[in-house]
Order: C-alpha cells, then sequence, then structure tokens
C-alpha cells in the first residue's frame, strides 16, 4: 500500500509540475488579464494542462484510497491537487495565488453577483428573460416577472428600436424601484445573422431532391426558386459539397455547383410538416469558412445607447480573439458595461481558451451558450458533450455561464411542457443563469422553472466525471 501512494504522489507531482509549466509558457496571456481576474486565468491555465492528459486511471487509483479523483474542481484544481498531496502525506503548502475549495466558492459566487445582480434564492440560478415588444408599454407584466425570479432582462438589438428599447428599461427601473428587487438589463447585439430573403416575401414550398439558388438579394429576381442573403458576398464564398442549413436545420441541402453571383444547391432533407421556407429564417454554414465582420455597422450603431442604459452586453457569433477586440475597442474606455461572450459557432468552441483570456482583460465577463445556433452548427448529436465542456472550462476561469436558447420554450408556448423539456431545464442548473425566449406563458414558465431549479440544487451539486482529455484543452497546450 505504501509504495502504491508514493508511486500516486509521484504521479501527482508530475502532473503539478506540468502545471506549472503551463503558468510559465502562457505568462504573456496572465500579463494582459484584468488584475482581479489573474488568479482566475492562473487557474484556468493549470486545468486547461490537466484536461489535455488522460488521467482516468490516475481518478480511479485515488478513489481506491478514498482520496478525491479531482473531479468537480474545476474552480480550485491546483489547490485539489495539492491537498491530495497532504492527504498522501507529503508536506506542500497551499500558495498564496491558488484558490482552495471555500475561496473558490465564494469567489465565484461574488463574481456572479457582480455581473447579474443580487437574487431573491441562493440556491436558485439567475433567470434572464427575453422582452417582447409589448413589455415596453406593460409594467404590471413586467413588474410581475421580477416577483416571479426574473434577474436579469435581455433587450435583442435585432429587433425594435431604440424608443422600444427606452421604454422597456422604464419598465424595469420603476418595477425595481418600487418592489426593491434587483434586474439587471442585457443588450444582445444582433451580429451579422445570415436570413433568407424570398421574392415578394413568399414562402417557398420545398421538397426533397429539388434543387434551389442561393444569391444575393439583388440577384432574386423573378426566379421562385432562388433565395436571398440578408448578407452579399456569401454564395460565392461556398465550396461544393458543403452543407447549408435553413431554418434551425429543419431543412439541409449540399452545395453542387458555384455560379456566377450564385450557388446552385440540392434539397437533401425537410425535417418538417409545413414543408416550406420562408424571409427572415436563419441560414447556417456549418462546413464553410465565412469571410464576414463579427461586429457590423448596425452593431456598432447600437453601442451608443448600450453604454448608457445596458449592464451586459451579449457579443453574437463571436469566432476569435481578433473579434472579441474589435468589439474591445469599439466600447470605448466604458467599463461599466459587462461583456458577455456568446459561444454559438464552431470556431468560438475551439477557440474558448483564448477567448476567454482576452474577455479576462475586462474586469467582468461572462459567457452564454446559445444553443439555438451552436446545435445547428456543430450537430445536434455533439450537443450535450459540447455544453459539458463550455461549463467547466467556464468554471474554471471563474466565468459566469448563461444556460440560453429552447428552455421549456413548449411549454412558454403551448403552457405545457413536454419530459425532455424538464429533463433539460433541470440539467440547466449547472449553469449560473438560465435564460428564458419571449412566449405566451411566460409568467408559468418563470415559475416551473424556479421549482426545477430549486429541486435540481444548484450549480455546485454535481455529478463525478472522469478526467479523460478534452479536445478544446490540447488543441490549446499544443498550439
Amino acid at each position: 500500500m505504501k509504495e502504491e501512494l508514493v508511486r500516486l504522489a509521484n504521479e501527482l507531482e508530475r502532473i503539478d509540475e506540468f502545471m506549472l509549466a503551463a503558468e510559465r509558457d502562457f505568462d504573456y496571456l496572465l500579463e494582459k488579464v484584468h488584475p482581479s481576474n489573474r488568479k482566475s486565468a492562473v487557474n484556468l491555465l493549470h486545468y486547461l494542462a490537466l484536461r489535455s492528459l488522460d488521467i482516468r486511471n490516475l481518478q480511479d487509483a485515488l478513489h481506491e484510497y478514498g482520496l478525491s479523483s479531482m473531479a468537480s474542481s474545476e474552480s480550485h484544481i491546483r489547490g485539489q491537487l495539492l491537498a491530495i498531496l497532504n492527504r498522501i502525506g507529503n508536506d506542500t503548502v497551499l500558495p498564496e495565488q491558488v484558490f482552495d475549495y471555500q475561496k473558490s466558492k465564494e469567489f465565484f459566487s461574488e463574481r456572479a453577483t457582480a455581473l447579474f445582480g443580487k437574487r431573491q434564492t441562493e440556491s436558485v440560478p439567475w433567470i434572464m428573460v427575453t422582452f417582447d415588444t409589448e413589455f415596453a408599454d406593460d409594467y404590471s407584466k413586467v413588474k410581475n416577472l421580477i416577483q416571479s425570479g426574473m434577474n436579469v432582462a435581455r433587450i435583442n438589438c435585432a429587433h425594435d428600436d431604440e424608443s422600444v428599447w427606452f421604454r422597456m428599461i422604464q419598465q424595469v427601473k420603476r418595477a425595481t424601484k418600487i418592489t426593491g428587487l434587483s434586474c439587471r438589463i442585457y443588450m444582445d447585439l444582433a451580429g451579422p445573422k445570415i436570413r433568407t430573403i424570398t421574392r415578394n416575401n413568399e414562402k417557398i414550398a420545398i421538397k426533397e431532391g429539388q434543387h434551389l439558388y442561393l444569391a444575393d438579394e439583388q440577384g432574386i429576381g423573378d426566379d421562385e426558386h432562388t433565395i436571398g442573403c440578408t448578407i452579399p458576398g456569401i454564395a460565392e464564398q461556398l465550396n461544393t459539397g458543403e452543407t447549408v442549413l435553413f431554418d434551425d436545420g429543419l431543412i439541409e441541402a449540399r452545395v453542387e455547383k458555384i455560379e456566377p453571383g450564385r450557388a446552385r444547391l440540392q434539397v437533401l432533407r425537410v425535417s418538417t410538416k409545413k414543408p416550406f421556407l420562408k424571409p427572415e429564417k436563419g441560414i447556417n454554414f456549418p462546413e464553410s469558412l465565412l469571410s464576414m465582420p463579427a461586429l457590423t455597422e448596425y452593431d456598432i450603431k447600437c453601442l451608443s445607447f448600450i453604454n448608457k442604459h445596458a449592464d451586459m452586453v451579449g457579443y453574437s457569433f463571436v469566432r476569435n480573439t481578433k473579434d472579441l477586440l474589435q468589439l474591445q475597442e469599439a466600447m470605448g474606455r466604458n467599463k461599466k458595461v459587462a461583456l458577455i461572450i456568446k459561444i454559438e459557432t464552431p470556431e468560438a468552441v475551439k477557440n474558448l481558451p483564448d477567448l476567454l483570456f482576452a474577455g479576462m482583460r475586462e474586469e467582468q465577463v461572462g459567457v452564454m451558450i446559445a444553443r439555438g445556433d451552436l446545435a445547428v452548427e456543430i450537430g445536434f448529436e455533439r450537443m450535450s458533450e459540447i455544453q459539458e465542456e463550455i461549463l467547466w472550462i467556464c468554471e474554471a476561469g471563474h466565468v459566469p455561464v448563461i444556460w440560453a436558447t429552447q428552455v421549456l420554450e413548449n411549454m412558454n408556448k403551448s403552457g405545457m411542457a413536454t419530459r425532455s423539456e424538464i429533463t433539460d431545464a433541470a440539467h440547466a442548473a449547472l449553469a449560473d443563469c438560465v435564460m428564458i425566449n419571449k412566449g405566451t406563458h411566460i409568467i408559468r414558465t418563470m415559475e416551473t422553472l424556479r421549482d426545477i431549479l430549486l429541486r435540481s440544487g444548484g450549480h455546485h451539486a454535481k455529478k463525478r466525471y472522469t478526467f479523460r482529455p478534452l479536445a478544446i484543452a490540447s488543441r490549446f497546450m499544443t498550439k
């Protein structure tokens, strides 16, 4: 037994050396983060180093001796490793710059509260609600939402205008003043969302096997089978054989040929009982590398209002640190508005560690898992795995996470939830904040969500995981 413990101690010490080496190798990243995020950034580096290794056999051996396997220790990973060494008998001292469990828990809670405000029930994640246009002139509904547990009001800049947004915010401020409850303002930049344009705004009948053309708006003409794009120049950037998805993946097509000003597509799958393609439906290109700005001219125009009135700004369709730095520059020296990095593209998932380090240059930063577009882009079968990985990595950096899109969506629209929706909502308790979209039954949906989240036990009630290597971590460590 003693020999086995010595072997385990040696292996843990080698891992510790690897963590410290990562800290030295990536010191240039640490130099740029905000001083308040320094310890968190160091912990993130330690975690990425660990998750680039396969330690499943080590975890099993630790369990056999009644020791921590380091699972669910994302927020204090090196502190946990050193604690295990102490248990074995090694005289290790916890450095000041390293989190232990209690300190990391307290620090994470402080970071999340600073971002989302004071919540009514400590054991329930914060709840964000997407505002509908009618909320601008419906004080009673806004007040009811806040009293029912809404902590953050989400305003989507892709809809309405500044006059409507201002009235929405005034209703929130009035309700918080009267109730004494907190509610932060989150504003989403529209971003380069690619949507369909059809001839005369008509709906187009779609069937499997047929051919469609994808073109710029001016290329639609009189052809009823030509779909326009809200962003010009997209069709010419495609390649033969690449997949094109319409309407959140309900319609799948493949690029057959690139022609001057347009691309010819063949419809492969129609997964809807209403086989029509309408205008303003989303278009996704999961296999294509498109050149387009993450920050649009319209987004830049919105920033003046956001800087003045919002607590948080959501950055849509971020792909890399260049995109992030562009927004930070456009925001200017205003540090009042916290940055929320929306993860909704495969490139953003791949670059998540770099995005976090870049975001940590600001005092406050968060992440939104925008599951709608992300699921379409990476494939629905990978969504569960990717969600978990994003949650782990963000927790290692003490970066609060918003769980967004299609939470209790059927219930919100019809008043009745499905079994799968309830399970999904319960899983959302692993995040720090859960977002509900607008819907007819919003109050009832809020109450149901709070009940589910309360029963789920909160963010830190996690089951044990084993540490196979994470592709995200491995890519970062070997770049």
